[in-house]
């Protein structure tokens, strides 16, 4: 069973929320064209396109690693009889930046995104912060924890292309004040 994140009109207005219409992300469709573009980024540009709706299951631990959170792409921060899982259009916003932010450093490391590379960039990231030793700790404790038990990386397989994509569904939803619905 897998994770959907699905674009939702925010707030809702009944019991349910209402899907997006994916006329909101038909231009997602326009990367599918763009030469020597991946085979993963086209069917994640054209996943949107047709559904308004990102397969998050392959991207939750590296958003979570990134945004240094748990569970954000499945929207779990409040006890599910609290609330629904939903992302809000603030919260599609910062998932954006963080991914946006990401992608941006990542590039002068190359195209294609691995542990390694994960690993390098946030290194440089945290490296330059006041509290700079604590976060890497905290970095390593989290880098640790993504290992199996033979103490081999994840198989991570993104391009920075794909990961903008990604970047741009979400900032999209928080543009037109769309939310994330989360849906396993």
């Amino acid at each position: 069973m897998g994770l959907d994140n699905v674009a939702v009109v925010w707030p809702r207005t009944g019991r349910f929320y209402d899907p997006v219409a994916p006329a909101g992300f038909v231009d997602f469709g326009e990367i599918v064209e763009m030469p020597r573009i991946s085979a993963p980024t086209a069917a994640l540009a054209e996943l949107i396109a047709k559904t308004g709706t990102v397969r998050a299951t392959a991207y939750t631990e590296l958003v979570d690693l990134l945004l240094g959170l748990e569970n954000v792409l499945y929207a779990t921060e409040n006890a599910a009889e609290d609330e629904d899982p939903v992302i809000d259009p603030d919260g599609c916003a910062w998932i954006a930046d963080g991914l946006e932010r990401f992608v941006v450093r990542h590039r002068e490391h190359g195209e294609a995104v691995t542990f390694e590379s994960v690993s390098t960039v946030l290194r440089e990231l945290l490296g330059d912060g006041r509290l700079a030793e604590q976060q890497l700790r905290w970095l390593d404790a989290r880098l640790d924890g993504l290992r199996d038990e033979a103490g081999d990386p994840p198989q991570w397989s993104f391009t920075c292309a794909e990961l903008a994509v990604l970047a741009a569904f979400y900032r999209r939803c928080a543009d037109r004040g769309y939310a994330v619905y989360a849906a396993t």
